[in-house]
């Protein structure tokens, strides 16, 4: 810290002239530790900066305050966001929060036209902007992200767009598909996120500033114009509201538990994969740990900690939401407890994303085991109605016939395939010897050639879709 902040100005003092003389004596110490927020909401430090500078160029031009304050103002916030940068500024739990902290600091450097600072605002207003404009920025990561991890998949996609796997359904063999098309399913999740993220940060982008502590100021101010010069779209139009709204922080915290929830399910499917009952994936060694008394093991640590931190992700939702389901207009303190839960969100989910980037890009999957895997289970037989039905055989009569063909094939422990054309034609007398064609697992996946379906031509158009997708993406 600075010499000059060091011996500065006590800020018991300055906290006190913040409640303009109204109180006898300073808060109890203990309540300045059960109510303070500055130990996490100094992270909004820059966002609280700028907020007040635009804040003081609108007060400027509309000739609230002078050219000189505002340019005194400029320089000190200057040297605070140097200061903050380089972990020179002194935080103090006796401000309370990250703007008295900022204030005091200023006013300590520029003298009255830090105090001035404050004209035509309330710390209601004030609080909700640096939420809205730090969590504009951190959106923006978000969306950027998902897009990393969309580009990674749709690599994998392209890489294995013929590599035979088993599709699920209950948890039992169903029908064959391609590993890149199971991937490129993850792609249309994160795709949805990535939108929701994206509409999400429209609502955000909403300037509260101006509405002061409840009812707006009596300040001849131009909202307009601090909108535009933060880029926000436009001016909450409701003073009341607007330093009371957190819909935005649980629209957030609902699309980031909406990311994780995907990522969970990713995760579960990668934590099978690589069990030895499975072994259809390699995770890179990085991304796994070992154990302390067992030598031989390979342990998923990272899908399993991100399935296990979704819940930490809804438990922020549910904090958020049960947060404001009681609160009546305008501000009341409980909003305090609204940063937590979104800056841990945001945490999350950007490093559980960055992770999932790296490792998705690593994983290397073992082609051999998957085909053998939807080899079992007879998951042609849905193909054997199709081609009965295609024939003439309404479909459940053809569903019951290929159920009979199952009964046998499990009875001589073999696959449908491996059945003579004289036993086959014994159940219905359309089959030919062409069956033979779609009873395997490339005819089987072939078949399905159509959009969205997992033909491996039709991974490939999808994959070429995502490549133009992407391409616009970068454009802009």
């Amino acid at each position: 810290m600075t010499q000059e902040h060091n011996n500065s100005a006590d800020p018991l003092h300055a906290k006190k002239e913040a409640w303009s003389g109204r109180f006898s004596e300073p808060v109890a110490e203990f309540v300045l530790r059960y109510t303070q927020s500055v130990s996490f909401d100094k992270r909004m430090a820059m966002a609280d900066i700028r907020g007040s500078l635009a804040h003081a160029e609108m007060l400027a031009t509309c000739g609230v305050i002078s050219q000189q304050d505002l340019d005194d103002i400029r320089r000190g916030m200057e040297q605070i966001s140097n200061e903050i940068k380089t972990g020179k500024f002194l935080w103090q739990l006796e401000l309370e929060d990250v703007h008295l902290n900022i204030e005091a600091r200023l006013t300590q450097l520029i003298g009255d036209a830090g105090k001035r600072l404050h004209t035509g605002r309330s710390r209601n207003d004030q609080v909700a902007t640096d939420l809205r404009l730090y969590l504009r920025d951190e959106v923006d990561q978000i969306i950027l992200k998902l897009h990393h991890l969309q580009e990674v998949l749709v690599n994998q996609a392209r890489r294995e767009y013929n590599t035979i796997m088993p599709g699920f359904t209950h948890m039992q063999v169903a029908q064959p598909v391609t590993f890149g098309h199971h991937m490129l399913a993850y792609v249309e999740m994160f795709d949805r996120d990535r939108e929701r993220m994206i509409d999400l940060r429209r609502r955000i982008n909403r300037l509260p500033l101006g509405s002061a502590a409840l009812a707006g100021t009596t300040y001849p101010i131009d909202r307009e114009l601090t909108a535009k010069l933060l880029n926000f779209d436009g001016v909450a139009q409701n003073s009341l509201d607007a330093v009371s709204d957190r819909d935005f922080g649980i629209e957030f915290t609902a699309a980031a538990s909406l990311i994780m929830i995907h990522i969970s399910r990713l995760s579960e499917e990668l934590v099978y994969w690589m069990c030895q009952r499975f072994s259809f994936i390699k995770l890179p060694d990085r991304f796994t740990t070992g154990s302390s008394i067992m030598p031989q093991k390979k342990n998923p640590d990272v899908p399993e900690t991100a399935r296990g931190k979704c819940a930490r992700v809804v438990g922020d939702l549910m904090a958020m939401a049960t947060l404001m389901k009681g609160l009546p207009l305008a501000y009341n303190k409980d909003l305090q407890e609204d940063k937590e839960p979104v800056f841990d969100a945001i945490d999350t989910v950007k490093d559980t994303l960055r992770a999932f980037i790296e490792m998705m890009d690593g994983v290397e999957p073992n082609r051999a085991e998957m085909r053998a895997a939807a080899a079992a289970g007879y998951p042609t037989a849905t193909d054997l109605a199709d081609y009965l039905a295609r024939r003439g055989v309404p479909f459940r009569t053809a569903h019951d016939i290929v159920g009979r063909v199952v009964r046998l094939a499990g009875d001589r422990n073999c696959d449908i395939s491996d059945l003579s054309l004289s036993e086959l034609k014994s159940f219905s007398d359309v089959i030919e010897a062409d069956v033979y064609q779609v009873l395997t697992l490339e005819g089987s996946v072939a078949a399905r050639d159509h959009v969205g379906g997992t033909a491996p031509c039709q991974v490939l158009k999808q994959v070429q879709r995502w490549d133009s997708i992407f391409a616009e993406r970068n454009k802009k």
